[in-house]
């Protein structure tokens, strides 16, 4: 598991609105455009010629819904199914359709931090559950890439909620 922690001076609230925001009809978002993520993406399209469509993503569970213009369990987003958008956790869980001998899955929450009211922390975790003894070896050589990949998701997602981007 690779996880960063970002501290933004924007209030809970107004940052769930980025974090839990639907891809625009460009699709561009940070869960989608991030460099590392769109490399990723180019990586599996590239897989997908050879091997087909990854396997698909578990049906989300039932829970609160984010409301208007924002994800809900069971939305795509990228090449992420929404497992879990908690506006009252202020929790957000993704799982990757790709190709990888194991299980990918993204988290972000929010957590405010006492004493500094308009302040929060956002918290990011990519985490990877190996599938078999490939999906051992596949989890030690990916996990520089993976500390890579959530540096620039966690840099890019502070700086979309820094500047508002919904």
């Amino acid at each position: 598991m690779s996880e960063r922690h970002v501290q933004v001076e924007v209030p809970l609230a107004t940052a769930w609105r980025t974090v839990a925001a639907r891809p625009s009809p460009d699709g561009e978002r940070w869960y989608a455009d991030a460099a590392p993520l769109a490399f990723r993406a180019r990586l599996d399209d590239a897989a997908r010629t050879v091997l087909g469509p990854p396997p698909p993503a578990p049906v989300a569970p039932p829970g609160p819904t984010a409301g208007d213009g924002l994800l809900r369990p069971g939305d795509e987003a990228g090449f992420w199914t929404v497992l879990e958008a908690d506006p009252a956790a202020y929790r957000l869980r993704l799982h990757a359709r790709v190709h990888a001998p194991g299980t990918v899955r993204l988290s972000v929450w929010l957590t405010e931090l006492s004493g500094r009211a308009g302040t929060c922390r956002v918290h990011v975790r990519i985490g990877f559950r190996p599938r078999g003894l490939v999906g051992a070896g596949y989890l030690l050589a990916d996990l520089p890439a993976r500390e890579v990949v959530v540096e620039g998701v966690a840099r890019r997602l502070a700086a979309d909620v820094a500047a508002g981007v919904a």
